[in-house]
């Protein structure tokens, strides 16, 4: 979440005339994140979030609102689009497609608890279960093509040593083959920060502009690489067994895992990684304009990609998860 485009309280008290949503009384913008604009309003009926999509084309935006709204209707805990009087989940604001989500009351957790880690993977499961009936499908913009385009838009701000392995790992991800992962919409970005607790417990998974037709296992994988890591020192990058093994377990009790994603978990997780990396440099060398925004730094993923490459992680390897299958071989 950032701001790229900027809105006064007037302009957004004549769009809202589109809505039954009632009058403006507050109106403020959030400043963190990278993506899109989003402003925190609230009118005589409740508080919303308004985000104006600034990267996603108009013809894109029915898969995410739909799906969210999708998840909604299931009872996954997630913002709901809000139509306007023609049933529309979004129309134009100062020249940006825009849209009125519900917002969830709570807050991210910074340095996650084995029981958080519980919560969040049983809370990506459900999202994963309900997206399975899901028909509208979208090809990942942040996928294998664009990973690739990535690596020769950043190399030549890279030392030799990142290019090497930036290269390397290009190389091995396209040798792999994923045929047979189950699928479907996934979230695609399921940071803590994009996860809301309340009284302990998942109130909301926000931020779904990563959300895409891929592979489960893949979803998971990007959440474990930020939810159950060392996050400084020495160690950081480093999985930690007590919050990986409640993520992991947790899921794999609401989503059975099966044992092609068993087998081919080292990989996802070093997928997961390069493609954070990559989207951090790519935002850190070529940013876009924009106001109160900021790039994270790429370095903690190089980090994480360097140690899933030196030491793979295999689910069957894992303790207390007896109920996971084991992979061939």
């Amino acid at each position: 979440m950032a701001v790229y485009t900027t809105v006064t309280p007037a302009e957004v008290e004549a769009w809202l005339t589109r809505y039954s949503l009632g009058a403006l009384t507050a109106f403020e913008p959030i400043a963190s994140g990278i993506e899109n604009t989003n402003y925190f309003l609230s009118t005589t009926k409740g508080p919303w979030v308004l985000t104006l999509y600034e990267r996603l084309p108009a013809e894109e935006l029915p898969f995410y609102l739909n799906f969210m709204a999708h998840l909604a209707r299931a009872d996954v805990a997630c913002p709901a689009p809000m139509p306007d009087r023609t049933g529309a989940l979004f129309s134009l604001l100062n020249g940006k497609p825009a849209g009125i989500v519900t917002r969830v009351e709570g807050a991210p957790v910074h340095d996650p608890s084995p029981e958080h880690c519980i919560a969040a993977g049983g809370a990506l499961a459900r999202l994963h279960q309900a997206s399975s009936s899901y028909r509208a499908r979208l090809t990942n913009r942040r996928g294998p093509g664009w990973w690739r385009q990535a690596a020769r838009a950043v190399r030549p701000f890279l030392e030799p040593a990142q290019n090497e392995l930036l290269a390397a790992e290009i190389r091995f991800q396209a040798g792999i083959g994923k045929v047979g992962l189950p699928r479907g919409a996934i979230h695609g970005d399921l940071f803590c920060d994009n996860v809301l607790f309340a009284d302990g417990k998942v109130a909301g998974i926000i931020d779904y502009g990563f959300a895409a037709t891929d592979y489960f296992a893949y979803d998971l994988a990007i959440a474990v690489n930020d939810w159950c890591i060392v996050q400084q020192g020495a160690d950081a990058g480093e999985l930690v067994p007590e919050r990986l093994q409640a993520m992991i377990g947790a899921y794999h009790a609401q989503r059975p895992l099966t044992i092609e994603e068993c087998e081919q978990w080292p990989a996802l997780l070093r997928a997961a990684a390069l493609r954070f990396w990559l989207s951090r440099l790519y935002d850190l060398f070529l940013p876009r304009a924009g106001e109160l925004t900021h790039a994270h730094d790429p370095m903690p993923f190089e980090k994480i990609l360097r140690r899933r490459v030196a030491h793979p992680v295999r689910i069957a390897d894992l303790p207390q998860i007896a109920s996971v299958p084991a992979a061939h071989g």
